[in-house]
């Protein structure tokens, strides 16, 4: 595809614009300087954030200017939800969150060179504004009937706990970053999720208000799960970028499991594939389902991209192991806890009968039980057939010194960890 806003409209990444007519071969044509803007109101980006970060990746690889907003004013507020009040995060807890995000943001784009991409944290020129410089020179440009349109303002307004003014006022807060970054930096396009709309379209009337000068917004599709649950931290069903938040290893597998009706319209959004990739890999699901060929391809892509293809290897590793098809020593340490923290887990040491740890970790219902399935062939520890019913544990066993992976049957696992 030659259009750029083709090509974003065919991996679904385009919902709503002000103005297609002349957006469209803005777009196209590139040179435009263009920002999204996250909220530290955790210490980690997840799933929904992914989409605006890859569009941003698109948008500059099409020869736009990128400015990435890491929101240390409106991080301190939070856009309201249409359900509760936020509970309000210290200063120091949110100037933590905007270093540990501007880091996880970094990879995606390219910070270098003539077109380098902007980091900006919007702290840095409302926190020198007064209250009185505020009211006065942005918030005579809004009108309050405008402003409880926006659903979720509207939602909490027929609630009985009401909204805040300062949850009510953040709109006001996002408009002044699209008015600042226009004037600093000549910024004419925002980008966002569906459900920024509102908080966007504020800061494009803003510009034209003062300056009067046109900009525009641009939103993408929300992402939900298979419950039609938008992902996000509010909702509570987040899938973090952060490693420590969501493991690398249990990253892979959301992405492994997505179901055949989702993974096309997944691949074209989260991959760089081309249409023809996409295709072939859509032929590939239909006609043999039980491979999962666009599901490998999309765990894999979207790992790597986030977490890295070290961290990728050591995943797609780990689910060999769990297969029986690997030496579960090879994994590291941390993705080998990873693997394991969701299996039946107990304690053993070093000197444990497999019979005693078979029953510790209830793959077997009594030590005879036990003894039985090891006459059969039935056990292993670390994939390792297990064919004397009164072998111990020695200290090679326990991996990093930390566990053993007991086997029973095919698909029966647990994690004896060493104490």
């Amino acid at each position: 595809m030659t259009s750029t806003w083709d090509s974003l409209q065919w991996r679904g990444l385009i919902a709503q614009s002000t103005d297609e007519e002349a957006l469209k071969p803005a777009v196209d044509g590139g040179g435009m300087t263009i920002y999204a803007g996250f909220d530290p109101t955790a210490a980690s980006l997840h799933f929904g954030n992914l989409v605006q970060l890859i569009l941003l990746r698109h948008l500059q690889q099409a020869g736009h200017r990128i400015i990435c907003l890491v929101g240390g004013s409106t991080g301190q507020i939070g856009d309201p939800r249409p359900s509760s009040e936020r509970i309000l995060k210290t200063k120091e807890q949110t100037a933590e969150y905007v270093d540990k995000i501007q880091h996880q943001v970094r990879p995606f784009l390219n910070f270098e060179g003539d077109n380098g991409a902007i980091m900006v944290n919007n702290l840095d020129w409302t926190a020198p504004m007064s209250a009185l410089d505020f009211l006065r020179d942005v918030g005579k440009f809004f009108r309050v009937n405008q402003m409880i349109r926006k659903d979720a303002v509207a939602a909490r307004l027929e609630s009985q706990e009401g909204i805040s003014y300062t949850e009510f006022s953040y709109q006001i807060l996002q408009g002044l970053d699209y008015l600042h970054l226009f004037r600093e930096y000549g910024c004419t396009l925002q980008t966002g999720g569906a459900d920024q709309w509102g908080n966007l379209t504020a800061g494009v009337d803003l510009v034209h208000r003062a300056e009067g000068s046109t900009v525009h917004a641009l939103t993408t599709p929300l992402i939900t799960d298979s419950s039609g649950r938008k992902f996000g931290k509010s909702e509570g069903n987040a899938v973090w970028l952060s490693p420590e938040m969501t493991s690398p290893y249990a990253f892979y597998q959301y992405w492994i499991n997505v179901e055949d009706a989702s993974v096309v319209h997944l691949l074209k959004v989260f991959t760089d594939m081309t249409p023809a990739e996409v295709v072939e890999l859509e032929q590939a699901t239909a006609e043999r389902p039980a491979a999962r060929a666009a599901q490998r391809e999309l765990a894999q892509r979207v790992t790597t991209l986030v977490h890295g293809a070290h961290a990728t290897e050591q995943v797609e590793a780990a689910s060999q192991v769990l297969f029986g098809k690997a030496d579960p020593a090879q994994l590291e340490e941390q993705t080998l806890v990873d693997v394991t923290g969701e299996l039946r887990a107990s304690e053993g040491s070093i000197g444990t009968s497999v019979v005693d740890a078979l029953v510790a970790t209830e793959l077997a219902a009594s030590k005879g039980a036990a003894r039985r399935l090891i006459a059969d062939g039935a056990v292993s520890v670390n994939n390792i057939k297990i064919t004397d019913a009164e072998q111990v544990l020695s200290e090679s066993d326990f991996l990093h010194s930390r566990l053993a992976l007991l086997k029973r049957g095919r698909k029966n696992l647990a994690a004896l960890n060493l104490v």
